[in-house]
Parts: structure tokens; C-alpha cells; sequence
């Protein structure tokens, strides 16, 4: 009777679990279906899910209106810039607050913390101003610069979790065989932490690509990536919801593949330490 019951709540969890994911990936579906009507049948009341016209219309037009690929490679040298220079900073940051603590350490990290609770609108006349002194308005540099400190509290905060987990006697041992800090950190914590490491990149990555506010205030043009791509189909005469998809479906289709081959990487650096 037990092992029923057990198996029972089994397939309830796991129905439950497929229904999230069906809800979370829905929008993304219907997007993706959207992109491939007309703008009337986009539009029509009732909405038609699979019996409709099929037509590569709106990808055409998309890619003759905008520059698709300036975009990509945008969305891609800011996103990478970012999580590299990001990695440089947090990796010794977290290495000092898991390894070298003080008194103040977790008062630090909550303060780096509480600065991603500030509403990005209430700094965006000062850090605008700034750019514009320092000509790094519409410049991928400039961007680089904000996605970094935007998200370095993040970055800090998951590797510092994951460095906590790795027993501190081992860089001890290292440091008594003659290992300097630098080799310290590269050869003996980087190699034990890549899960950590390799997750806090790829959604550093994620979060930047996908960053819309910074980008639609801080570029016009020469650097605007894909989340200005897709806002470029929103018009006073309206929007035209096809056209939009079809620029939406464009811009999403690297992050989530990129997330679909390596989500076993994700979810395992994501875990890493919750389980002792």
C-alpha cells in the first residue's frame, strides 16, 4: 500500500512538472508559431494554433528592414566581453571573501547584494551623463562596462557559494608545496570549481543577452544588440505582432540553444554544494 501511494505521488509530481514546464514554454511556442503568419492572421480573433498559412513573409521582410547579423555579433561581443572581465574580478574577489574572511566579509557581500534591489531607472541620469563625458555612448566598450557591474554582485555571490564548499586544507597543502596565490588560484581552486565556474558563465552570458533596459537607453545604432533589434518593431502606428515575433523568435533562437546543450553544465553548477 505504501509503495502505491509512493508511486501515486511519483506521477503527480511528475505530471505537475510537465505542466510548469508546458506553461513556462508556451510563450516561447506561441512566438515561435506567431512568426510564421500573416499580420491578419496574427491578429484574428479566435487565435488559429496550427491551422494556418505558413509563410517565411515576416523573416524576410525582418532581415531586409534590419541588419540581423550587426545585431548577433553586438548581443555576442557584449555578452562574452562582459562575463570575461566579470570572471576576472569575482573569481579573486570570492577566492579573498570564502578563504581569506573578515569581520565585515558577509556585511560586503550583502551590501554588493543590495545594490541589484536599486531600480536601474534611478541611476540611469547619472551613469548617462557620465557616458556621454566620456564618449562611450552607442559603443560596445561602454556596454561591456555596464552588463559587468550590473551583474558582477551575482557573479561574486554564486562563485563566494562555491568556493565555500571546497576544503580550505586543500589550498593550504598548495601554499606549503611553494604555490604562489596566482598559481593557487589557477591551478589548484580554478580546475576544482570549473562546474561553479562554467555556470556563473553561462548565466552571466544569458542575463547580459538578454539585458533590454541598459541597452535601449545606452546605444542608438553602431552597438545596439538584439533586445534594440526587437524593440526597432515597436512603431507609433502600432505593433505589428508577426514582424515582432518573427524578430523575437530571431534574437531568442542562440541563448536557448546554447542553453539547451549546455544545461547539464547549468543545473550541475547551479547544484554544486547543495547536496553534502
Amino acid at each position: 500500500m505504501a509503495r502505491q501511494v509512493t508511486t501515486q505521488k511519483k506521477v503527480a509530481f511528475t505530471a505537475l512538472a510537465w505542466l510548469i514546464a508546458f506553461l513556462i514554454f508556451f510563450p516561447i511556442l506561441w512566438t515561435f508559431l506567431t512568426s510564421f503568419k500573416t499580420e491578419g492572421e496574427a491578429v484574428s480573433s479566435p487565435p488559429s494554433f496550427l491551422f494556418f498559412q505558413w509563410t517565411l513573409e515576416n523573416y524576410v521582410e525582418v532581415q531586409a528592414r534590419s541588419n540581423y547579423f550587426h545585431h548577433f555579433w553586438n548581443s555576442v561581443a557584449i555578452s562574452l566581453g562582459s562575463t570575461v572581465i566579470g570572471l576576472l574580478i569575482s573569481v579573486p574577489a570570492a577566492w579573498a571573501m570564502a578563504f581569506s574572511p573578515t569581520p565585515r566579509t558577509k556585511d560586503v557581500l550583502l551590501w554588493m547584494l543590495s545594490t541589484k534591489m536599486l531600480p536601474a531607472v534611478g541611476v540611469l541620469v547619472p551613469i548617462y551623463i557620465i557616458f556621454r563625458d566620456l564618449g562611450l555612448l552607442d559603443t560596445r566598450t561602454g556596454l561591456i562596462v555596464v552588463m559587468m557591474l550590473i551583474n558582477l554582485p551575482i557573479m561574486v555571490w554564486m562563485l563566494y557559494t562555491y568556493f565555500k564548499e571546497i576544503p580550505g586544507e586543500i589550498l593550504e597543502a598548495a601554499r606549503m608545496d611553494g604555490a604562489t596565490l596566482g598559481k593557487e588560484i589557477v591551478y589548484v581552486l580554478t580546475p576544482m570549481a570549473i562546474p561553479g565556474i562554467a555556470s556563473t558563465l553561462l548565466l552571466n552570458i544569458i542575463l547580459a543577452w538578454n539585458e533590454a533596459f541598459w541597452t535601449l537607453n545606452l546605444t542608438a545604432s553602431k552597438a545596439a544588440p538584439l533586445t534594440a533589434f526587437i524593440a526597432s518593431y515597436s512603431s507609433p502606428e502600432g505593433l505589428f505582432y508577426a514582424k515582432l515575433s518573427a524578430a523575437s523568435t530571431m534574437a531568442i533562437a542562440p541563448i536557448i540553444i546554447l542553453g539547451w546543450f549546455s544545461q547539464k553544465q547549468l543545473v550541475r553548477g547551479l547544484t554544486f554544494g547543495a547536496v553534502k
